[in-house]
């Protein structure tokens, strides 16, 4: 009996993916452990690999798919001495199986005379019987298409993105269908949307930025936040990071490293920051995982450095490089993404100041660190020039106040200005 492949959940809150790239066809033999193809979730691209073994018997969707429900049949497999005629009477638990049935008697009267060009162009009434991928629905409704006319080259007959290029190639072919009076609007519909799409190009949200635009809106109207900034010298802090980088190869410890560890150790010793809001309670953290940011194509990830706070400044720095070279080719594993207890943003490689940062919740603290800048400092009743780096904490208010804030920093920043002391 064919076996359904579904898409799986990737990690505990995944509801739905990106098919983004499938890497059998129909017809091939997969064992168990061969990779499948590509889902990408809200942070990540990773690969599916098969259970069983068998041969691709039918592909149910398409690669670019979007919104791909966790559990939802996206290809049959069959099993040993199957053929592909057990997939006639199959249907695939979870939904797409029904989509096969029409598309199989529409093949017959699409063969027998023209008259069956009606029934597609009857479709778009209630638009649950034309079988497309959204991008082809999209590319078809910019176009002014009338997608039920177009005959899709996809699984079962579903019309896909070059199915939608042909049809705008063949302009002329295009026309016939479009003589029914039924189909004429459409056109005339077409051309005033030229001048609209002409002064701007509409860019869809992937999986990540709409969890992004989801979350970050969540945090700002749920979480109370609140704002404490404070400077600290840094030229210790840069004469000691040259010092010990010359010291091997093994390692090249940053800025954002030394920032780290001296985040990691005063929220040691201030838990209550180390925390995070829980209705009817405060959950305090016995482990410091810092979430760091990491600007990626579309978007950011914060891998998370565990137990930052029993980890010297080489390992920090190892772990870092790899975290962030992984998580730019979106090949970090959910559990090295999920789970923080306190974020760090660093935005001073831009050039940037000082900035605030959201609360990434559940969470109820992220340190926002700007570049470090020559400036004027009064040092012993004389003025002097000091290197300054500007750090801002965001907290959440249900959790801690100002005061353990400002405790906080005060303690990060002696770490940050005497840093050889992060070494003991």
């Amino acid at each position: 009996m064919p076996i359904t492949i579904t898409m799986p959940a990737l990690s505990p809150t995944m509801t739905e993916g990106t098919l983004a790239k499938w890497l059998v066809k129909e017809g091939d033999t997969v064992s168990s452990g061969d990779i499948m193809a590509e889902i990408e979730t809200d942070k990540a691209t990773m690969e599916v690999e098969a259970v069983d073994e068998g041969v691709i018997g039918r592909i149910l969707v398409n690669e670019g798919t979007e919104n791909v429900a966790v559990n939802a049949p996206i290809a049959v497999l069959l099993e040993e001495d199957e053929d592909a005629a057990a997939l006639d009477s199959f249907t695939p638990a979870g939904g797409p199986a029904p989509a096969a049935e029409p598309a199989a008697p529409a093949a017959e009267p699409a063969a027998a005379a023209p008259a069956a060009a009606p029934a597609p162009a009857a479709q778009p009434t209630n638009g649950a019987r034309v079988f497309a991928s959204p991008l082809a629905k999209r590319m078809a409704q910019q176009a002014g298409l009338d997608i039920a006319a177009i005959a899709g080259s996809g699984p079962n007959g579903r019309v896909v993105k070059s199915d939608i290029e042909a049809a705008l190639a063949a302009p002329r072919a295009a026309a016939a269908p479009a003589a029914a009076p039924a189909a004429t609007p459409p056109a005339p519909a077409a051309r005033p949307a030229a001048p609209v799409t002409a002064d701007y190009e509409e860019l869809p949200l992937n999986s990540m930025g709409k969890t992004i635009a989801r979350r970050m809106t969540e945090s700002k109207q749920t979480v109370p936040h609140f704002y404490l900034t404070i400077d600290c010298e840094i030229d210790n802090l840069l004469a000691l990071r040259k010092d010990l980088n010359s010291r091997s190869d093994d390692y090249k410890v940053s800025v954002n490293d030394f920032v780290i560890r001296a985040a990691a150790l005063a929220l040691q010793k201030h838990p209550e920051v180390n925390s995070q809001f829980a209705e009817t309670s405060i959950l305090r953290h016995n482990r410091v995982d810092i979430s760091v940011a990491v600007a990626i194509d579309g978007g950011l990830i914060t891998p998370i450095v565990r137990d930052a706070d029993r980890k010297g400044l080489a390992t920090i720095a190892n772990e870092m490089k790899d975290l962030a070279a992984r998580a730019r080719d979106l090949k970090l594993m959910p559990e090295e993404f999920q789970g923080g207890t306190f974020s760090i943003s660093n935005l001073g490689m831009f050039g940037i100041d000082e900035f605030v940062a959201v609360i990434n919740p559940p969470q109820a603290g992220i340190l926002a660190t700007g570049t470090g800048k020559q400036k004027p400092v009064v040092k012993d009743g004389a003025v002097a020039v000091a290197t300054v780096m500007t750090c801002t904490l965001s907290g959440d208010h249900r959790v801690y106040g100002g005061a353990e804030g400002a405790r906080f920093l005060a303690d990060f920043r002696q770490l940050i200005e005497d840093p050889i002391t992060m070494l003991l």
